[in-house]
């Protein structure tokens, strides 16, 4: 059973690129740097510190501030932070990634947080000096690359902006990379949360939505808890070769998530509520959106399975649209559901939402207050993907993933491009719209034309009508050609479409054109033994 994305939520706010309050510093021949609060709710905030390389030489960098008591720092990305507790609250220590703790003569970089509590950050040094007026450089080395191993972040991070400042452009994306591990697929697929490791995947993302959990009575519940935490693996099924016993008190894949995150520490895991099979149960929360939060952050946080979960993710398919049923709760919903989520979670915990990608003039976009909403999440995931597909069994053929509203397109606005624009015009940040990729492909039978736009008599066989994963079409049916920036492929009288690593990379460069906030997929099964597709977008993002 497949379980198609196209509507949601999620957790702890991330980045934005409208700035509340900006600090400027500027101090010629020096490093510098600047605080900027990107959005803040009172009891919590974001924030960004910009570090500018204003002398002739390569730095290293390290940054300090300074939280009051009762303050802290929640998630962090393109840093790794520490604390250490002083006179008054706790000091905060910045270091550069890999990628950006070196410094070329004349660039900058950033990284950000999330911050709980009324303080904000003061005290700011900069390789030791003040902020404002700069330190005087220990040159490193002549290169803004250095070459080292990348180190193990702790929470999502993005690629950062290596412009001069002197002429700005916008920052490259994120890198973060987030897959969808579907709590059904250990049946018919035999995908176990043991396959995320051997295939090299666990390495090169850096989230997991765990879906789906459903609402019963305006709540968060769990569907397979079987599969979730109750079924007994064996050594050679274990992510880490250890047998469960059995009186063990946790086990299925909770314990396996678990021991995934102890050998990769940098990955996060969310748990995904809704998709498309249970979407038409969010009209119940709207009741009392307090308790459903309460609900799902409890249902995430309980005892049993404490540290599975770093945040919520939300598949709303669709707010006042149609999806599998249609709702009518107003267009305002999706924000007052946001709202008490973010309420209830606070901002150290991630939250997240899938939503629509319907790009079209009056579509489901315009239909729900996405850019209201986008305050309360740490990103969207625009489901870019099902465009189109053999429940129009007559055709005509077209991509079910198109990055471009190519000419002939069957329905106008039904590409990532169209999607992305007016998610934007709505005023949601780039940096919290991400790139999606669909691991499958879907299909038609009975075509005679190779070309796109052809007739077709119904749905081509596969792991279920019209739908077959990558793993399997890139042999059975290689692709033939591409149009609207993905690819396609015609055999046997059967036309498919799906994304190759090669149009993964193209669109990649899109997005990097964009300044999205990195990719994300559905779902791991689909993919190759050792990670194909994971690899090309782990590439194509770095």
């Amino acid at each position: 059973m497949r379980k198609r994305l196209v509507a949601g939520v999620a957790a702890a706010l991330i980045t934005a690129t409208v700035g509340i309050g900006v600090t400027m510093a500027s101090a010629a021949g020096s490093v510098t740097a600047a605080y900027t609060s990107e959005s803040d709710w009172g009891s919590g905030y974001g924030g960004k510190y910009t570090i500018t390389n204003g002398t002739s030489s390569s730095v290293n960098w390290t940054l300090t501030f300074d939280l009051p008591t009762g303050s802290s720092v929640g998630s962090f990305w393109d840093a790794d932070i520490t604390s250490a507790a002083i006179s008054g609250g706790t000091r905060y220590t910045a270091v550069g990634k890999s990628w950006n703790k070196t410094l070329a003569a004349g660039t900058s970089t950033s990284f950000g947080f999330n911050g709980a509590g009324t303080g904000r950050p003061g005290n700011c040094t900069i390789n030791g000096a003040n902020c404002s007026t700069g330190a005087s450089p220990t040159p490193t080395q002549t290169s803004a690359s250095p070459s080292v191993s990348p180190s193990v972040s702790t929470s999502p991070s993005t690629s950062p902006s290596t412009s001069p400042t002197s002429s700005p452009t916008p920052p490259n994306p994120g890198s973060r990379l987030i897959g969808y591990f579907p709590n059904w697929a250990q049946y018919g697929r035999n995908y176990h949360v043991k396959n995320i490791h051997t295939s090299g995947s666990a390495a090169k993302m850096t989230h997991i939505l765990y879906a789906f959990a459903n609402i019963s009575g305006g709540r968060c519940v769990l569907t397979e808890t079987y599969n979730d935490y109750e079924r007994a693996y064996t050594a050679d099924q274990s992510v880490d070769g250890v047998a469960d016993t059995w009186d063990q008190p946790l086990r299925g894949n909770f314990n396996q998530l678990l021991k995934l995150k102890k050998m990769y520490p940098h990955l996060k895991v969310l748990l995904s509520v809704g998709g498309w099979t249970y979407s038409p149960n969010f009209s119940q929360t709207l009741a009392n959106p307090a308790a459903f939060a309460d609900s799902c952050y409890n249902l995430t946080e309980d005892p049993r399975w404490a540290g599975v979960f770093d945040g919520i993710d939300i598949d709303w398919e669709y707010p006042n649209a149609c999806g599998l049923s249609c709702d009518t709760s107003g267009f305002g919903s999706f924000k007052t559901l946001m709202a008490a989520l973010r309420a209830r979670v606070g901002s150290s915990y991630l939250l997240t939402a899938a939503i629509t990608a319907d790009g079209s003039n009056g579509g489901k976009i315009d239909a729900a207050d996405y850019g209201g909403a986008s305050q309360y999440v740490d990103w969207y995931m625009p489901m870019t993907y099902d465009y189109f597909g053999a429940w129009a069994a007559q055709g005509p053929t077209a991509p079910h993933s198109p990055l471009n509203c190519y000419s002939g397109i069957p329905t106008a606005g039904f590409c990532t491009e169209a999607a992305i624009a007016k998610l934007k015009s709505k005023g949601v940040p780039s940096s919290k719209l991400l790139l999606g990729i669909g691991f499958y492909g879907r299909g038609w039978t009975g075509v005679t034309q190779s070309a796109p736009g052809g007739s077709a008599t119904g749905a081509a066989s596969g792991i279920e009508p019209g739908v077959q994963d990558y793993k399997v079409l890139k042999t059975q049916c290689p692709a033939t050609g591409t149009v609207g920036g993905t690819a396609y492929a015609f055999c046997g009288g059967n036309w498919w479409s799906y994304d190759t690593p090669a149009t993964i990379a193209s669109k990649t460069a899109w997005a990097k054109s964009q300044s999205l906030g990195g990719s994300f997929f559905w779902e791991l099964s689909g993919d190759t033994t050792n990670g194909e597709l994971i690899t090309a977008m782990r590439n194509a993002l770095n």
